[in-house]
């Protein structure tokens, strides 16, 4: 057994080596000068803007604003110019965002609704959550997202709706889906919970749709110190709507309207969202430049790299290659102080909360999870730290 060194050099282990990880630890530290790369790293997002931040969040406390109110406000007026949206609704999560869409487009039990199988649970969750059917299509090869050529063979007489999702920060190719929609009387809600700033054919991802869902869980490109989504959408009814159903069905203090639900944001994660928006399309434009980088260091490497698409503006939410043995490569990585992720490991119709339905084959779906491994990709991404990584996945596939 040889331990790979950083460099590219390799020290030789004896048998009592081997078999003493205090050994092998002894050995990393001593001989190995670590890049320690992260998959994510908040603290450094943080400490960039904590002035701001912290400024914001003692505000909110200040005023007691915490459910709602003006901070919320103020951000959902930002984010519907940032989308280039009439409205932007604020909520708590992005399946609720997701929900409250498909409730306004009059989705229900006994309906299907069409979506991407290659996505992450809560985007069939929401269907369900409605009463009615996610139908799955296959991801296309070149891009991971849903394939608007198997779509429309995916139409029933009960299909209400399709939801595209822009997987990983790439849109989904939304010209395509909407012609299909409007061919067949369809809904078109945008799951754009990763693509926050991504554009398609140079308009901006949740303005395609008659809705936009996004997601600010703390990992993605706007992310929001704790839960929070929100809803972007040219439809005056349907913001009213959303509005009302946020809020347990009232629109004036215990007068309720309908059955609702406790969807509303806090004022803290409006606050911190305010405060990031102004950095996001500079921390778009630096995960680009880092994906390009990438794709120069990793060209010769034996492994697949997401394609660029001049139609597609993506802001890489996530960077995915695709390699033949995963687990040893991830190990490899592990070892030279790299963090990798799987999005997604196991296939929503292969998940257990959707067993016992008669799911057709997704092969392209399939195929992707057991190989997409997620280098790390974050704004603050350093050279070095780019550098480090390219070299190390080159060295573990190209051995």
């Amino acid at each position: 057994m040889r331990l790979r060194l950083c460099r590219g050099q390799s020290v030789p282990l004896s048998p009592s080596d081997e078999s003493d990880n205090r050994s092998v630890d002894y050995l990393l530290r001593k001989e190995l000068t670590f890049v320690n790369v992260p998959f994510l790293d908040l603290k450094a997002q943080y400490s960039a803007i904590k002035h701001e931040v912290d400024a914001a969040i003692l505000s909110v406390i200040g005023d007691c604003a915490f459910s709602s109110g003006p901070y919320v406000h103020a951000f959902e007026e930002k984010f519907a110019d940032f989308c280039g949206a009439k409205h932007c609704v604020a909520v708590n999560t992005g399946t609720s965002a997701l929900h409250l869409a498909l409730l306004a487009a009059g989705v229900k039990a006994g309906d299907e609704v069409i979506t991407a199988a290659n996505t992450f649970i809560a985007t069939c969750e929401a269907i369900s959550y409605c009463g009615a059917a996610p139908v799955l299509v296959d991801a296309d090869e070149a891009t991971y997202n849903i394939n608007p050529r198997l779509i429309e063979r995916a139409v029933t007489a009960k299909t209400k709706a399709i939801v595209p999702v822009h997987l990983y920060g790439r849109p989904a190719p939304m010209a395509e889906i909407n012609a299909i929609a409007a061919r067949h009387g369809l809904t078109v809600i945008e799951d754009a919970c990763q693509a926050h700033g991504a554009s398609y054919q140079g308009r901006p991802a949740g303005s395609w749709g008659q809705a936009g869902c996004f997601s600010f869980y703390p990992g993605k490109n706007l992310g929001a110190y704790g839960e929070g989504g929100a809803i972007v959408t040219d439809n005056d009814e349907w913001a009213k709507e959303f509005r009302l159903m946020r809020d347990h069905g009232s629109a004036q203090k215990y007068h309720h309207d309908a059955i609702g639900y406790n969807y509303r944001m806090e004022g803290i994660q409006g606050a911190v969202l305010n405060a990031k928006l102004r950095h996001l399309p500079e921390w778009n434009r630096l995960r680009r430049a880092h994906a390009d980088r990438y794709r120069d260091l990793l060209a010769d490497a034996n492994l697949i790299l997401p394609p660029p698409d001049d139609a597609a503006q993506s802001v890489y939410h996530l960077f995915v290659v695709q390699v033949d043995d995963r687990s040893r490569f991830q190990e490899d990585l592990r070892e030279e102080g790299i963090s990798t992720l799987i999005h997604y490991p196991i296939p929503v119709h292969r998940q257990k909360a959707y067993a016992g339905r008669p799911w057709p084959s997704y092969p392209v779906t399939e195929r992707l999870a057991g190989r997409v491994v997620s280098l790390p990709m974050f704004a603050e991404l350093t050279d070095s730290q780019i550098e480090h990584v390219a070299a190390a996945a080159k060295r573990s596939v190209d051995l």
